[in-house]
Formats: C-alpha cells, sequence, structure tokens
C-alpha cells in the first residue's frame, strides 16, 4: 500500500459514483484520508443517468484501499442537502481537509458538433447548472468549515487546462461554456481563500477509461487496448486512479500553495510528483492532444506516456 500521509485528514469528494470521482476517492483512501463519497445513485435509486455505479460502491473501495469510505447520497443542486451534509461532516469530523468539486453528470444531455441554436434549449441550461450551479452551491456551504484551519485546499475537476479551453472551441457551446467556468472558479476561489491559508486550483485529467468511455468502445480495463482498432489516438488515454494519484499528491503536499490558482493536469503532476497510472507509465494528454491529435498526426505515444 502506498504511504499513509494523509492519515486523520477529511476530504470530500463531491461526485464521487464514477469516473474521475471515484478514481480520486478511492486513491485518498489509499493515503489513509476519510472520504465522505457524494452523489445520486445508490442501491436503491438512480439517478437520471440511470447507470449501475453507487457511491456505496465508491466507499468500500475507499476503505478497502486502506481509508475510511462514507457514503451520502446527495444531490448538489439542492442547497438544503448540501448544508445538510457538511454539518454532518462537521459534527463527526470537526474539520475539513479537502474538497473536491467533481460533480458533473451531463454527459447524456451534451449535443455535440451543432449550432448552440440548434441544440434542445432545456438540455443546455442543464447541463450548465450540473456543471456549475453544483459546483457553486457545493462551495458555499463548504468553505466555512475549510477554512476553519489553515491548509485546506480545493481542487475544481474540469475538462482541459485553461491554456487549452481558451484556445480551442470544444465542439458544443454549452460544454464549452461549462469546462472553462469550472477552470475560472478555480482561480476565484484561490484569490478569496488565500487570506485564511488556504489554496485551490483546477485539475483535469486526460482522456479518462471513465465506465462511460470504456462502454462507448465497448471494451474493459483489463483489454482497453483493443479500442485502438477504432481509435488509436486512445492509445494516450488514462486510468481513474491517475488523476486520483494527483490529487493524493496535491493533497499530501505540504507546498500545495504554490499551485494555489493554477490550472493543472495529471500528466503534468505526475512528471512532478513522480506518480503513475496503474500501467506503470505517465501519459501526458494533453501536450498529446496539441502536439499531435489535433494537427491530424498518426497516432504516437512515444515520449508521451
Amino acid at each position: 500500500m502506498r504511504g499513509m500521509r494523509l492519515t486523520g485528514k477529511v476530504a470530500l469528494v463531491a461526485g464521487a459514483t464514477r469516473g474521475a470521482g471515484r478514481g480520486i476517492a478511492a486513491e485518498l483512501g489509499a493515503a489513509g484520508a476519510t472520504v465522505y463519497c457524494t452523489g445520486r445513485t445508490t442501491h436503491t435509486q438512480r439517478s437520471e443517468y440511470d447507470r449501475p455505479e453507487t457511491i456505496e460502491e465508491t466507499a468500500e473501495l475507499v476503505t478497502a484501499a486502506g481509508g475510511v469510505g462514507i457514503a451520502v447520497q446527495v444531490d448538489h443542486l439542492v442547497p438544503s442537502q448540501v448544508r445538510a451534509l457538511i454539518e454532518r461532516i462537521e459534527a463527526e469530523q470537526g474539520r475539513l481537509d479537502l474538497l473536491v468539486n467533481n460533480i458533473w453528470g451531463a454527459e447524456t444531455m451534451v449535443t455535440w458538433e451543432r449550432k448552440m441554436w440548434d441544440q434542445d434549449l432545456d438540455k443546455g441550461l442543464r447541463t450548465l447548472r450540473l456543471a456549475i450551479d453544483t459546483h457553486i452551491i457545493t462551495s458555499h456551504a463548504a468553505l466555512p468549515l475549510l477554512t476553519r484551519q489553515p491548509g485546506g485546499l480545493v481542487i475544481e475537476v474540469t475538462d482541459g487546462t485553461l491554456a487549452y479551453n481558451s484556445e480551442n472551441y470544444r465542439v458544443s457551446f454549452y460544454y464549452d461554456l461549462a469546462k472553462i467556468s469550472v477552470n475560472r472558479m478555480g482561480w476565484t476561489l484561490a484569490e478569496e481563500l488565500r487570506p485564511f491559508g488556504c489554496a485551490a486550483l483546477s485539475l483535469t485529467p486526460g482522456w479518462l477509461r471513465s465506465e462511460i468511455m470504456l462502454e462507448h468502445f465497448q471494451v474493459t480495463e483489463e483489454n482497453w487496448r483493443d479500442a485502438l482498432v477504432i481509435q488509436p489516438h486512445f492509445a494516450i488515454s488514462e486510468s481513474p486512479a491517475y488523476v486520483g494519484r494527483a490529487v493524493a499528491a496535491l493533497a499530501g503536499d505540504p507546498e500545495v500553495g504554490r499551485w494555489s490558482g493554477q490550472s493543472l493536469s495529471s500528466g503534468q503532476l505526475a512528471r512532478e510528483y513522480g506518480f503513475t497510472d496503474v500501467d506503470g507509465s505517465q501519459p501526458d494528454a494533453w501536450r498529446y492532444l496539441v502536439e499531435v491529435q489535433d494537427p491530424g498526426k498518426p497516432a504516437d505515444v512515444t515520449g508521451y506516456r
């Protein structure tokens, strides 16, 4: 088991049911943290996603990895539910050291490669609410507890670095706006948290092998390379554990304030902290995207993982 450097630390991974959130929660558990895992899908109730992954399964992974996993069903669009969650954390732990805003939940609502006026307006606005309002509501409730002692950290999980999102259209008006807004949140919160000795930043995984992505290519984590026949650039993809290890490294860094306000990627932080993905590699997806995939070059991950 990797080091227990987060023993005694309390984390909230908001949006921990699957994908990056599950990977982050599990890796925080491997570092010894107590992790509150929130989401809408439980063993007895599914969200609009209508998928089988549950927050209880995520909490069990946290505990099995060496931490303490606590599953709490929360709709992060409902302020009263989020306030009740924070009150519970305060009552049970008396502190909050790390907030990971990973709530998303809009894959099924995004329409790609169509003008914004040709897309369904209700779905577009729902995408923005799920991607942006949830983060605001959660931070509003959680930050009074997190700022009680210095050293607190907020990580805004998005898709794409600020540099990439600022220069590239993300193929959907609503998706583009959602992801760059979350990047900006990391910068803005850094400004507001600085007087309290706390930090905030935004973090993006690369091409994530989430449950939904694996299903899209009809592969599993064990045989994911079979998908390269369909999409050769999928060779740069990474497991959810990779971004999880990035979060654990940040949370365990006593000088994490040096990153405050920045937009970071899992590949960038792997080089900085020395962690690897589950296969021992260090994929650098955003550099690959800019230098290989976007220019239309043949897929070749040499030098990128």
